[in-house]
Parts: structure tokens; sequence; C-alpha cells
């Protein structure tokens, strides 16, 4: 059962795929947006993926950039998950950028320069990559939101910094991978930098709470929208994927609905 309900997941972003077989990771040259609520948090998918990261090729590399939680707390939860950060940082496979002391500009000022500070620092990481670690990088961002509270509210910096971070993807075949929180979007403004990002995204996975309230043993339902392309023959179609979640204390289990009594 457990080994069926990881395949969902995996299933869903592609890791069982034609193109998986081909590509050790297959997330490379992909933008993979989670959106979650208030009510029902997305950040299992990234720990899902950042675990998936380092088992996909023995030299694969991880630039996480957190505005939302210190290190400690991503290390406690990876471990319960069977992967220590710790060692993947000493052998240079994980490196943590700390962004919740990023230094915010005056109310109501744009922070143009902090953001391009934070691309520099993932530009001076990949450069100082071995040429096989180079090869096979994700860059994780956690989340969104925070994002837009260092730019100081500005929408279209954070749009803009994450458009360099995209160029990553279609330049150098890395992969990206951020959390957003979709409903704290109400007006014009907001709500067009969501579309945009959803846009941008090769892969959106939404996380939900049960359309039918709360249940004991279901903590919600995830949808996965997988924009595949075949460049070769210009040719792109979207799979969709629904199945339900329940977090435990060392995994998260996957399972369709109405697969459980």
């Amino acid at each position: 059962m457990e080994q069926q309900g990881l395949d969902l997941m995996d299933q869903a972003l592609g890791f069982h795929s034609n193109k998986a077989q081909q590509q050790p990771w297959p997330l490379s040259g992909r933008f993979v947006l989670v959106e979650d609520c208030v009510d029902t948090s997305g950040a299992f998918v990234l720990h899902h993926i950042l675990k998936r990261s380092f088992t996909s090729h023995p030299s694969s590399a991880v630039i996480f950039l957190a505005f939302a939680n210190p290190i400690n707390h991503y290390d406690r939860v990876l471990r319960k998950l069977g992967c220590n950060l710790a060692s993947q940082r000493d052998t240079g496979r994980f490196f943590f950028l700390d962004m919740l002391m990023l230094q915010c500009p005056v109310e109501g000022e744009p922070n143009h320069d902090g953001l391009a500070a934070v691309f520099e620092k993932i530009e001076r990481v990949i450069s100082e990559l071995s040429p096989e670690n180079k090869k096979f990088v994700t860059v994780i961002i956690d989340d969104i939101s925070c994002l837009e509270l260092a730019a100081n509210g500005s929408s279209n910096d954070a749009i803009d910094f994450l458009h360099y971070c995209y160029t990553l993807t279609s330049e150098n075949d890395y992969a990206l991978v951020a959390l957003n929180h979709r409903d704290i979007y109400s007006d014009g403004e907001r709500s067009t930098f969501k579309l945009e990002i959803e846009y941008l995204a090769d892969i959106l996975v939404k996380v939900d709470p049960l359309a039918t309230g709360l249940a004991k043993d279901v903590h919600g339902q995830v949808m996965v929208l997988n924009k595949e392309t075949q460049k070769q023959h210009g040719i792109s179609s979207i799979k969709v994927h629904n199945f339900h979640f329940k977090i435990k204390e060392n995994n998260t289990e996957y399972f369709y609905a109405g697969s459980r009594t």
C-alpha cells in the first residue's frame, strides 16, 4: 500500500513517464508550482520533491531559498522522511539560503537590490558547483508570498525575480519548484500575479481541504496539472491527476478517492 501511495504523487509529477526513463531527473527544465490555502498546507509536496531530488541522481544538487522557516524546521521534517539534510550539505549537494533575515527596504519602496542580490547568490552557488553537480540542479522557493513581503509588496519585483529563476530552467535545464498560498490574492494586481505564475508553471499542484469537510483518515485532496510537451512534434497536452492524501509521522500516504473505508 505504501509504495502504491507514493507512486501516485510520483506519477503525477511525471517520474514514471517515458521522458523520466531517459532523464535522470524528470523535473529538469520544468517549473513546478505548488498552491495551497490557509486551511490545508502544501508543504508536504515540497518535502516530497526535496527528498526525491537527492535520490534522482548521485550528483544532483538543491538550492533551497527559505523565506518561511529556519533550517532546523526542514531538517527535522526531512529526517522523519529518512533524508539527512546535514549530510547532503556536507557533501556539497544541499545549499540552504536563509532569507528570513533579508533586509527589507523602507515601507512603500521597492526592493530591487535585495532580490537582485538573492539571485546573485543563486548564480554564485551554481558557479561553484562541480561540473557533474551542475547537470542536475533544483531551485526550491518556500514560499512566494514571503518573497513578495521581501519585495515590500511589489508584485512586479517578485515576478521579475521568478522570471530570472525561470530562465535557469530554460537555459540550463534546471528545475524550479515554488510554494504559493493562492487564497491571499484578492485584489486585481495580486490576482494578475497569481495568474502569471500559474501560466509559467509546467506542473501545477493544487492542495485543498476535502470538499465534503474534515475526515479522520483523509487530510485533503490534490489536483496535479502536468503540461507535457513533445517539442520535436510541437504537441502539448495537459494530464490531470486527482487523489487524496493523509500526512503521517514519517511519510505522506496518497490514495484515490473511495479506495479507503
